[in-house]
């Protein structure tokens, strides 16, 4: 039985709480938050145990764990399980800085840890189902990737822009389903309701022939989260939301059979069985480091008006 906390008691982190606790083989061993109300009264629904201090916690045994705070906090807290011999889930972006992100793999790998980042949609049964049709070779050669990830501006998010915040889901998404890194990054964007960039439009290249086109914004009333895959042999259309993918080619336009599921379910159970079975997590440290990468690039780029390299 593996013993699991979560350190990180909000909106998301109630979902990690909740899918733990209701996990064959997991026993969900602690809450950790700063508002003691809040963990007292999730310890108590949960019957698990509350920490203020996320270090006591990690002394009292734990196996491995979620860390869903905010992202200036990763490095520290991230390091600091796995020195407590904690195998780590961090939400994305794994941190604020590449250098952070550094020291979270290095002492993954110096204390013989797994870490694991949480890039949620690569969960998503539609993404999973689309990765399964471009490997078939269905829609021919991919050439072009573009995504919409558009909706309100969700208060609680106050420490990072738009890009960070939800552009690197498409990111790591894009990057995942051409199995290639991103070269180069060009962004235009601009901060109109928020302290950060609250729109912005990244173009990518991929492996200096293939094209990837995220838009995202805080400012559209109504939620969207859509791709779009282009072949040379048909055209691929993905709803995240309602986990569809539809195939449209020359002759047909087909719907994929795909069976729907909580992606963050699947998220954490393949978590459990890579620390089970001893697997390397797939999305990885490395793979998240790319991600942060790639939005820092973007970032950049919007503010100096220019194509930025990146560099591995």
């Amino acid at each position: 039985m593996l013993r699991v906390g979560v350190i990180g008691a909000g909106a998301m982190g109630k979902n990690h709480i909740r899918i733990y606790s209701e996990m064959p083989g997991v026993e969900l061993a602690g809450i950790s938050d700063i508002d003691k109300d809040l963990v007292e009264s999730l310890a108590q629904q949960y019957n698990t145990n509350a920490f203020t201090d996320y270090k006591e916690m990690l002394a009292s045994g734990i196996d491995a764990v979620s860390i869903v705070v905010p992202t200036k906090m990763h490095r520290q807290v991230a390091t600091d399980a796995i020195e407590a011999g904690a195998h780590v889930l961090v939400e994305k972006p794994i941190a604020d800085t590449v250098e952070n992100a550094d020291a979270i793999i290095d002492a993954a790998k110096k204390n013989g840890r797994l870490v694991m980042v949480g890039h949620i949609e690569r969960f998503n049964p539609a993404v999973i189902k689309l990765k399964e049709i471009i490997e078939s070779g269905l829609l021919g050669k991919i050439v072009s990737i573009s995504t919409r990830r558009v909706g309100p501006y969700n208060p609680r998010i106050r420490d990072v822009g738009v890009i960070l915040d939800i552009g690197v889901h498409d990111i790591d998404v894009i990057s995942y389903l051409y199995g290639s890194d991103v070269n180069q990054v060009y962004a235009v964007a601009g901060a109109d309701i928020h302290s950060f960039e609250d729109h912005a439009t990244i173009h990518m290249r991929l492996d200096h022939e293939f094209s990837g086109l995220v838009e995202v914004n805080w400012l559209t009333p109504h939620k969207v989260r859509k791709l779009t895959a282009v072949g040379v042999g048909g055209v691929a259309y993905l709803d995240y939301i309602d986990q569809t993918v539809e195939l449209h080619d020359s002759g047909w336009i087909r719907k994929a059979k795909i069976e729907q599921k909580e992606p963050l379910k699947n998220e954490l159970e393949y978590f459990i069985d890579c620390i089970n079975n001893g697997k390397q997590p797939n999305p990885s440290g490395t793979d998240g480091k790319h991600a942060l990468k790639v939005s820092l690039a973007a970032i950049s780029s919007y503010k100096e008006a220019k194509m930025i390299d990146i560099k591995e």
